[in-house]
């Protein structure tokens, strides 16, 4: 599953994994967030409701600089810029294809997000 992340006229493509939570974040696109830096390692929004994570691991995972994913205790979406560690409640929903280096930047991002096909 693909979606194309739009910054400042800029279309940066990503694809999601198949899995439930995923599904569940493409049924909400097209998306216009804004997208907050969070620990200087990511940029975070919420979502305008909590996602599903059934079939989702019951710990978490360790994020890498790309990945996309899901914090389900807060329910917001997470987009990597640099490498994190392990977090309890996080559901990866997928990964850049490139263009890491347009959200690696300070302060806030406007992104609309819309599916791109498969």
């Amino acid at each position: 599953m693909k979606i194309r992340l739009i910054i400042d006229g800029n279309a940066i493509g990503a694809t999601l994994l198949d899995n439930a939570t995923s599904r569940d974040f493409l049924s909400l696109l097209p998306l216009t967030l804004t997208l907050e830096d969070y620990a200087s390692t990511e940029k975070i929004s919420y979502l305008s409701r909590k996602l599903t994570t059934a079939g989702a691991p019951a710990g978490g995972v360790d994020p890498a600089p790309g990945d996309i994913a899901y914090y389900a205790p807060w329910g917001n979406l997470a987009i990597f810029y640099k490498d994190a560690g392990y977090a309890t409640g996080l559901v990866r929903l997928g990964r850049l294809d490139s263009g890491i280096e347009r959200v690696n930047v300070r302060g806030s991002l406007k992104v609309m997000i819309e599916s791109a096909g498969k």
